[in-house]
């Protein structure tokens, strides 16, 4: 059923409220939370979920307003409109537009041919930008009518955000390209070449672009696209990054559970906000400019203090890390990424994606109990050590095309050898 019922809905938000969030922290996903975006007046927030499920909070009680369940697949981009509708945006290409209290969608978006990864609603209102790994970027009146296509990345798009004026449009891709796009004119859109592929971009209140991606360094550029400066923020790939609404900070979240904050001005690292040591996958300023809210892979919503880089509430910790045994493991270490779609033990069941338990000697997409496309249905594949190590030396889109996975590949080879193995002793059947 592609709309979600009022009886599910009623149901998952009691169960959320019963849980109770007193330390300020809100639990309710059943899965890691992939988005967040707060209203401008700082009383609400939204968050999207590999569970599939949207949530509209209220952070003044700390409690869930509304449970939202329309996508098929994990709910990857959420955005705050300013007459206090809200979008969402998901894994199934669709954008959906929603009324408070609704419990179904006012309008749905159609037009992407791959999962939509990314929202930006312009300042003055009128337009909605999406970015998709179907290379594109769409933008949306949100009055009605035809969207805008723009073209030219070459690989999935991961981000996109407006400028200040609402006059141009900025976009990062896997490609490493950031596209400024005049939206006035139509004229070609203005590149920038950075030397990583991009997961994420973000553009301050005086007209900087921010932009980071696989090699955990924040870029920081003019409003033209020439490079100004770059700090090592991250170790390992950075996921997001977001501005406080005055400028001077910029906080950019990783897949090793920590969240660099950044002063803007003197472009060094302030502080670092450390949680369970879990993926975080989004992150968002409240208007105070000194409040984050995070979303990571322990399917809650955190608040920090990025002034002083404490928690705000009790320090709760989470469902256990699902790899704690293997400390130790460099192959455990490379899989991190993937907890968040994928679990190891057969009675851990599926996530965003399928269980990985005696994976070796299936076939690709046999799985009993898991959804898989059709294109991955028909492909030739039977998962042995050398063909997961191939899968992520050219990467999912090439090898598996059709597949819902994120786009990534390991280019050391000792780094995949010690996957493999890691994945040879962790899912083998008891």
């Amino acid at each position: 059923m592609r709309y979600g019922g009022a009886v599910l809905a009623v149901a998952a938000l009691a169960t959320i409220l019963a849980g109770g969030s007193a330390d300020g922290q809100l639990r309710g996903h059943g899965g890691p939370v992939r988005a967040i975006a707060v209203a401008p007046d700082g009383k609400t927030a939204v968050s999207g979920s590999f569970d599939s499920s949207a949530i509209r909070w209220s952070l003044e009680r700390n409690a869930a307003v509304e449970v939202l369940r329309f996508h098929d697949g994990a709910v990857n981009a959420v955005a705050m409109l300013p007459d206090g509708r809200l979008a969402t945006a998901g894994e199934d290409g669709r954008i959906a537009l929603w009324s408070a209290g609704a419990d179904r969608p006012a309008k749905v978006l159609e037009g992407h041919e791959a999962p939509v990864v990314a929202l930006s609603v312009s300042p003055d209102g009128k337009l909605l930008a999406s970015a998709s790994w179907d290379h594109t970027v769409r933008v949306w009146p949100l009055a009605g009518g035809a969207p805008r296509v723009l073209r030219g990345h070459s690989q999935n798009v991961n981000g996109v955000a407006f400028t200040p004026s609402a006059d141009e449009l900025v976009s990062a891709g896997y490609d490493a390209t950031l596209r400024i796009w005049p939206l006035v004119d139509g004229a070609a859109p203005a590149i920038a070449t950075l030397p990583t592929p991009l997961n994420t971009v973000a553009v301050a209140r005086d007209g900087e672009i921010v932009a980071a991606g696989a090699d955990g360094k924040v870029y920081f550029l003019s409003s033209a696209g020439a490079t100004r400066g770059a700090i090592e923020a991250q170790p390992t790939p950075i996921i997001a990054v977001a501005v406080s609404g005055d400028g001077a900070l910029v906080a950019a979240a990783g897949i090793r559970g920590s969240v660099a904050v950044i002063e803007r001005g003197s472009r060094t690292l302030a502080r670092t906000l450390v949680g369970p040591g879990l993926p975080v996958w989004s992150l968002a300023f409240l208007p105070d400019s000194r409040t984050v809210l995070t979303g990571g892979t322990d399917r809650m919503v955190r608040r920090w203090d990025a002034t002083t880089g404490e928690h705000i509430g009790a320090v709760a910790l989470g469902p256990e890390d699902p790899l704690a045994a293997y400390a130790g493991d460099h192959g455990a270490e490379v899989f991190r990424a993937c907890v968040a779609c994928h679990t190891l033990g057969p009675d851990e069941g599926n996530r965003a994606g399928p269980t990985l338990a005696g994976i070796f000697g299936r076939r690709i997409a046999t799985l009993p109990g898991y959804r898989f496309s059709e294109a991955l249905k028909k492909l030739d594949i039977v998962w042995t050590p050398e063909t997961v190590a191939k899968l992520f030396e050219v990467g999912p889109a090439t090898y598996t095309p059709g597949t819902k996975m994120p786009e990534q590949t390991i280019g050391s080879p000792e780094d995949r050898a010690a996957l493999v193995r890691f994945l040879e002793r962790a899912t083998k059947p008891n």
